[in-house]
């Protein structure tokens, strides 16, 4: 199986190494990019199968990033906004816009892994379901492992079910 592609946009570049170094250490590969103009070439002549992207970079910030990519039909990936800086409105401004999710700088080990691996979980069900309209991605643990379903939110409710 080959390793995830995941683009790691941010214009810190040791945060850029580190995401890489942990990705890495758990089995992805990482391309980096400094800024948005980077991650636009990339992503025309790529496509990644996730995006980390900062909010707040010099040349063009991460939200008109991500315009740009549903504008132009290219947000066929999960794209996971970063920020130290962010608020409310503009994580839920970008969920809005095409985001799969939000992280808080400084950005806790499990939480990105977690984070990642959900944002490309839901993305496949996604994919796979693209007619069934919404769809939640739900974890049960089952004998002490999580297992992971999809199921569409528009499903009608039985009358008269009964209750154990």
């Amino acid at each position: 199986m080959t390793a995830k592609r995941i683009l790691v946009v941010d214009d810190e570049v040791g945060i850029r190494e580190l995401l890489a170094e942990i990705l890495f250490d758990e089995g992805y590969q990482a391309v980096l990019a400094e800024n948005a103009a980077q991650a636009r070439a990339y992503r025309h002549e790529h496509e990644p199968d996730l995006v980390l992207l900062d909010i707040w970079m010099p040349d063009t910030d991460g939200v008109t990033l991500l315009k740009e990519w549903v504008e132009q039909d290219l947000l066929t990936m999960p794209v996971v906004m970063m920020s130290g800086h962010g608020t409310i409105e503009t994580a839920v401004e970008a969920t809005r816009i095409g985001a799969m999710d939000f992280l808080e700088k400084p950005i806790a080990l499990q939480k990105l892994l977690d984070t990642v691996a959900q944002s490309l979980r839901e993305w496949s069900v996604k994919a796979r379901h693209p007619a069934d309209g919404d769809i939640q991605s739900v974890s049960i643990a089952v004998d002490g492992a999580n297992q992971y379903f999809a199921l569409p939110l528009d499903l009608a409710v039985a009358r008269g079910a009964r209750t154990f």
